[in-house]
């Protein structure tokens, strides 16, 4: 038999008051009130501190605290990313975030969602999709990434859009629920 954390990683209805779970989100709570009461300018710190949390930090990782997450186990970050003030990312199933991306300010991540039927939804059960986030992707402040979602390569996302179904290379989206806006040309890409 699975153990909640096993069904939660799989993706599958569980359990987050699970005794394990418990400990590991107080785990990631006590690094991140570390990570959230650094001073600017302590980066070598900082990126410690988020390399024993995260799955992977590439190099030249930035991040403004105060930031929040589930587990932190399940955030995958590249190369070059920055992580503005704010944001939050509730990982309880994958989220990847390519090079050079960047989060503005109160991007909230959600991996995690709940069922669409009460009955199942008042028992407590939950369950997560992945996130991925390609390279070179811009996230303007206050953005929200849906569970499931996935962010291709050289988008934005325009400030305070809600992006709830996937997007493809090379556009802007924005609005709630997020659409296309405009397509990059890559001609005009340096403007």
């Amino acid at each position: 038999m699975k153990s909640e954390k096993e069904k939660m990683l799989a993706g599958e209805l569980y359990l987050a008051s699970d005794k394990t779970l418990s400990e590991d989100r107080f785990k990631a709570r006590q690094q991140l009130k570390e990570l959230n009461q650094m001073l600017p300018g302590d980066s070598s710190h900082s990126y410690n501190v988020v390399s024993k949390l995260f799955k992977k930090v590439g190099k030249d990782f930035g991040i403004e605290p105060p930031f929040f997450c589930d587990y932190g186990y399940n955030i995958s970050i590249g190369d070059q990313v920055f992580i503005n003030f704010n944001c939050v990312i509730l990982d309880i199933n994958a989220v990847n975030i390519g090079n050079r991306s960047m989060l503005g300010p109160g991007v909230h991540i959600y991996a995690a969602t709940h069922p669409i039927d009460a009955k199942t939804r008042s028992s407590l059960l939950e369950f997560g999709k992945p996130v991925n986030i390609g390279e070179d992707v811009w996230i303007g402040g206050g953005a929200i990434i849906c569970p499931g979602v996935n962010i291709g390569d050289r988008s934005i996302i325009a400030a305070g859009a809600v992006v709830t179904r996937d997007v493809p290379a090379d556009v802007i989206v924005g609005g709630n629920p997020a659409r296309i806006i405009k397509d990059i040309d890559q001609k005009e890409k340096m403007a």
